[in-house]
């Protein structure tokens, strides 16, 4: 097991580049990426870093020279012949072949398109503009750069003993919440943590930690590369970003009510079984599950990732029963801002209501909160989104306001197109 203190006490960067690999990356990204390469090839879409938590300089905390050079080295990446058999021979979700073969050609030879980088104040503007399927691609390694280079510019001012201790502590941290959810009768929870990770060494651990603390319990890791070291699980759907560009693209009020289920369409051709998994609140949870088609109701399930969870499975809940579905046959996952007394809150709730799954991400990758002076590690709510496809903006509602994104008089326009009123603001933690 690595010694993670030793290595970051050592500044050795050049064997720990921050993103190591193109599979270094969501499994739902290369899901949808498929998806976009075959409904959507000539869309163009741009992508921007945002900082929901401002108050965080990154612009002051990370070197701009030190940013390029580690997102040079992500568009220096290709796919390893390892790395390809993988995706081209494993089973994922019980389907072999899950990545079609013109998809894996293009992907085998892909290399990630130029960005370009700007310091704004204390803050960088960060964007990515091409082919949807091209751009798409940066989204979680940026991601990943921007808060491990903030985790290093921290780490950077201590010493060998403070650095032994700091990780010492993290790691009892996290073994503690996996103790607290050993005794969780049924529990099915996997790692979503790579976006906003403190690092991916310290995610590997987590990981570790988690196949060694939970066995069966433990489903899997969103991480790709993780999952085939590791050999556990690749985890993951589909995401708002589907939504968000297909809606943009719509040409008129009609098209754009439409937009959220044409995605889904697109889908169901694509992939059944526990792929089929809904992410209604992009506009709203209940206007979407309100005007949903029939055929969505005999879809596996549904995520939850914004608003408060125990409500949006209730709305879940109805809505199967409402369709004539069994509840107890279907699946909410939960992904939002999980820690460990939510986890342990929810399930109690809902496990004898239906299968409950949960998706825990920053608050196990990068939960080094009150470890160092100033709470300087603590973690940030920082997101890379499509703004804008084919020149036209996107939006996001969510069931959160505090997460909507986009023009106000666009955000105007989407609220009245799919009927979406007051909302309860909850503070966005991570």
């Amino acid at each position: 097991m690595v010694d993670i203190a030793t290595r970051v006490y050592n500044h050795k960067w050049k064997i720990d580049p921050i993103v190591r690999s193109l599979i270094d990356t969501d499994f739902y990204k290369l899901l949808m990426c498929q998806s976009v390469f075959r409904n959507k090839p000539q869309t163009d879409v741009a992508f921007s870093l945002i900082n929901r938590s401002n108050h965080i300089p990154l612009a002051k905390l990370i070197d701009e020279g030190e940013l390029r050079e580690q997102l040079d080295h992500i568009r220096s990446l290709g796919l390893s012949r390892g790395e390809s058999t993988w995706l081209r021979g494993n089973t994922f979700y019980g389907k072999r072949q899950m990545f079609r073969s013109d998809f894996m050609e293009w992907f085998e030879n892909m290399r990630l398109p130029p960005y370009h980088l700007e310091r704004k104040g204390d803050q960088y503007e960060l964007t990515f503009e091409g082919k949807w399927h091209e751009v798409m691609l940066w989204e979680i390694p940026a991601l990943a750069v921007l808060m491990e280079l903030r985790s290093r510019a921290v780490l950077n001012n201590m010493r060998r003993f403070e650095l032994q201790v700091l990780y010492a502590q993290a790691m009892t941290r996290v073994w503690k919440k996996i103790e607290q959810l050993r005794d969780i009768d049924g529990l099915g929870i996997a790692d979503f943590g790579t976006r906003r990770r403190h690092s991916f060494l310290w995610q590997d651990w987590c990981v570790q930690a988690m196949i060694e603390g939970l066995g069966s319990s433990f489903t899997g890791t969103s991480n790709c590369l993780i999952a085939m070291r590791r050999e556990v699980e690749a985890i993951g759907t589909n995401a708002h970003e589907l939504p968000m560009v297909y809606s943009a693209l719509a040409k008129d009020d009609a098209e754009l009510a439409q937009a959220p289920y044409d995605v889904l369409s697109d889908w169901h051709d694509e992939h059944d079984g526990n792929l089929r998994i809904i992410l209604p609140d992009t506009y709203g949870t209940q206007g979407f599950l309100d005007r949903a088609p029939d055929w969505l109701a005999g879809w596996t399930g549904i995520r939850i990732d914004s608003g408060d969870p125990a409500t949006g499975a209730e709305t879940a809940i109805k809505w199967w029963q409402s369709r004539g579905e069994d509840p107890l046959e279907k699946r909410v996952i939960f992904s939002d801002g999980l820690d460990v007394d939510k986890i342990r809150e929810l399930h109690t709730q809902f496990a004898h209501r239906t299968k409950v799954s949960f998706g825990w991400g920053t608050l196990l990758t990068n939960d080094f909160r009150g470890l160092v002076p100033n709470d300087a590690l603590a973690p940030f709510s920082l997101v890379c989104k499509a703004v804008s496809a084919n020149g036209q903006p996107t939006v996001k509602l969510s069931d959160n306001p505090e997460k909507a994104m986009g023009p106000k008089d666009q955000i105007e326009r989407y609220k009245r197109v799919f009927g979406v009123g007051a909302q309860e603001a909850i503070e966005v933690i991570v």
